[in-house]
């Protein structure tokens, strides 16, 4: 029994279609090829059977309909191919109402739930709920199990204008939240793309879920237009890499995936061939959830270990704390042990603004980027107590004094030298532990605060002083970051990119309630601006997000900012223009080469956000500089501030 007709107008008017003319039109969320041939008006199936050739863009030649693709022929009103070829096309019914050209489509069955729908219902059930990616080609079935989820309003999905992108606004996600979201991409390149921003989460250990499409198994191996075996592509990047098939436990891979991503910290891959992604599910599958699947993460070190750490502290003149990325979600339990014993507390450039730079214990970033207020209090310490930092050159945390490290990660524990007093278990409950048994009055202890401060004092009377350095090629660092201290929301996620702006950010703008988010280990130029929306999805409008990048970082992902405009995500963008990589110029005076291929030729950036729909403004004088910070963080919706800098002044 047929089903019931529903007719769509595809033509307001016969004459839009002139005798033997052929075109592409949508009935409902179908595409058809509509011809007009011999004064009759017909509709067919918009797929060559052949190779999927879109009819619609063919043409009508001998009194055949001709496939654009490789010419194969049709009669353009039965859909008949030649004698002696059986191909044919399905039809469809048509009529002309009030000047109108209508087509009769059945009423569209309900829809059955397929093997994507139960993957990404899986995935939403473990937490996964904002997805950045590209719909393509080899990724349609699965897209469209996304689309049904947000739909219902229980998954965000922002289109971006490159992969790479996706990937690291999933990394910056990851690095906020310590959840992770996914990125999502085509086969072939639009699944290599992503593998910069994968890395950049994979070494700074943020969660992260990469989905991406795959070609038909049924021709792999045969060299298939982007065809590339993901699974052995991704094979040094993902703890958790899998392809999807059709016999597989397709909710026990997704929940799998998520669980690797969240235990280890670390980057998820599934991979989905093409005729996968629409099979539709037995009725035996069921969509999985992370209920009675995960076990709690409140270890806890020995008793041992942890009375050794106590006698330490006890024994301690100058504790000071350091805290790395690890401790982002256990600050409050950090900055509570400092408080009790009244230590300084220093932080990592990726832990930057853990503690805000204004309380009474806080000293700021060391290290390359660091602040002197932090070096002198390392220096003069006689232990370091450093939670969720890793040890790495760029941290510069002194290795020859007396350490206890805490973290969750045993690999990371001693990792680069021994340490004197290493502390495995949960980062909050180590902490509280080791406070619980630490007395609050110590005769020998030193409480350090009237030296902070001081320390501040000697630091801001240098940066007053270094404020004098003027030029006439642009603004300094120095001055921007002056007034953003001013200026910028006290509770903002600040995303940086790497280069001179990084360096001089961490010296010189001073946190208060903020986030810092960077692409640390991997040090990917380009990260700001795509971190910049994967930030703003983990906290949407509950917190400013601002970005500050060189003219170099930016450009990579520049497109972008049609994305916050599509959005209408209002990330305030500061870029740092200076023709030229700075920091690869200073690199190479300072190795005793020539200075070469580091200079650049840029857009008018302010006036490019502009044409893309957002606030821009571009300024290149010290006294124009904190009227228009003003103006940028007063802006609404996504803005842009571009400044003209000089390279030397950082």
């Amino acid at each position: 029994m047929s089903r019931k007709l529903v007719w769509y107008k595809v033509l307001n008017s016969k004459n839009e279609l002139p005798e033997g003319r052929v075109r592409t039109v949508t009935a409902g969320r179908r595409d058809l090829c509509l011809t007009h041939f011999e004064g009759r008006f017909s509709a067919l199936e918009n797929k060559c059977p052949h190779q999927g050739g879109p009819l619609g863009e063919g043409s009508i030649e001998k009194g055949m309909l001709r496939c654009p693709w490789h010419g194969y022929d049709y009669h353009p009103c039965t859909g008949q191919p030649p004698a002696g070829f059986e191909d044919c096309l399905e039809t469809f019914p048509v009529k002309e109402e009030n000047g109108g050209i209508y087509v009769g489509l059945e009423e569209e069955t309900p829809h059955h739930t397929t093997l994507s729908d139960v993957m990404v219902e899986t995935m939403i059930n473990w937490g996964v709920t904002t997805v950045f990616g590209m719909v393509g080609h080899s990724n349609l079935g699965f897209a469209d199990a996304l689309r049904r989820q947000e739909e219902k309003g229980r998954l965000e999905f922002f289109g971006v204008r490159h992969e790479g992108a996706a990937s690291f606004a999933a990394s910056a996600y990851g690095k906020l939240t310590a959840k992770p979201a996914a990125c999502f991409s085509i086969a072939g390149p639009g699944a290599t793309n992503m593998y910069t921003g994968l890395w950049d989460a994979k070494v700074d250990r943020a969660p992260l879920l990469a989905l991406t499409g795959q070609v038909a198994t049924q021709v792999v191996g045969t060299g298939n237009f982007q065809e590339l075996d993901l699974v052995q592509a991704f094979s040094t990047v993902a703890v958790f890499n899998q392809r999807v098939q059709k016999d597989s436990k397709h909710s026990e891979l997704m929940g799998l995936a998520i669980k690797h991503a969240l235990i280890k910290r670390d980057v998820s891959h599934l991979t989905f061939p093409d005729e996968i992604q629409e099979a539709a599910a037995p009725t035996t599958v069921q969509v999985g959830s992370p209920h009675s699947r995960m076990a709690d993460f409140y270890i806890t070190p020995s008793h041992e270990s942890l009375e050794r750490a106590k006698f330490a502290i006890g024994q301690a003149k100058r504790p000071v704390i350091i805290m790395g990325h690890g401790a982002r979600m256990h600050r409050a339990s950090v900055i509570a042990l400092a408080e009790q014993l009244n230590a300084p507390v220093l932080t990592t450039f990726k832990g930057k603004g853990l503690i805000s730079d204004r309380h009474p214990l806080g000293c700021g970033v060391i290290g390359r980027s660091g602040t002197p207020v932090a070096s002198w209090f390392m220096n003069e310490s006689d232990l370091l107590i450093v939670v969720g930092a890793s040890f790495s050159k760029h941290t510069g945390i002194s290795t020859y004094k007396p350490i206890i490290q805490i973290d969750s990660d045993p690999l990371a524990i001693a990792k680069f030298h021994k340490i004197d007093f290493p502390l495995w278990g949960e980062i909050s409950r180590t902490v509280e532990l080791l406070a619980a048994g630490v007395s609050t009055k110590s005769e020998t202890r030193q409480d350090q605060r009237s030296e902070v401060s001081e320390r501040w004092k000697i630091w801001r009377e240098e940066k007053r002083k270094r404020l004098n350095e003027k030029s006439e090629k642009g603004v300094s660092s120095i001055r921007i970051f002056e007034s953003m201290n001013e200026t910028a929301p006290n509770d903002a996620v600040m995303c940086v990119d790497v280069g001179n702006n990084a360096y001089s950010f961490g010296r010189y703008f001073e946190c208060a309630e903020h986030d810092f988010l960077m692409s640390g280990y991997l040090g990917s130029i380009g990260f700001a601006v795509p971190a910049a929306l994967g930030a703003w999805a983990a906290v949407k409008n509950t917190r400013p997000i601002i970005a500050v990048a060189g003219d170099g970082g930016v450009s990579q992902y520049l497109s972008e900012i049609t994305t916050f405009v599509k959005y209408n995500i209002p990330v305030k963008l500061i870029i740092l223009n200076n023709c030229e990589l700075g920091k690869i110029s200073k690199e190479q005076r300072s190795g005793n080469f020539d200075v070469w291929s580091t200079s650049l030729v840029n857009p008018d950036f302010a006036l490019f956000a502009k044409s893309c729909g957002a606030w821009g403004k571009q300024i290149r004088r010290d006294e124009e500089v904190h009227a228009a910070l003003q103006e940028l963080f007063a802006a609404q919706g996504p803005a842009v501030l571009e400044i003209i800098t000089d390279a030397a002044l950082i």
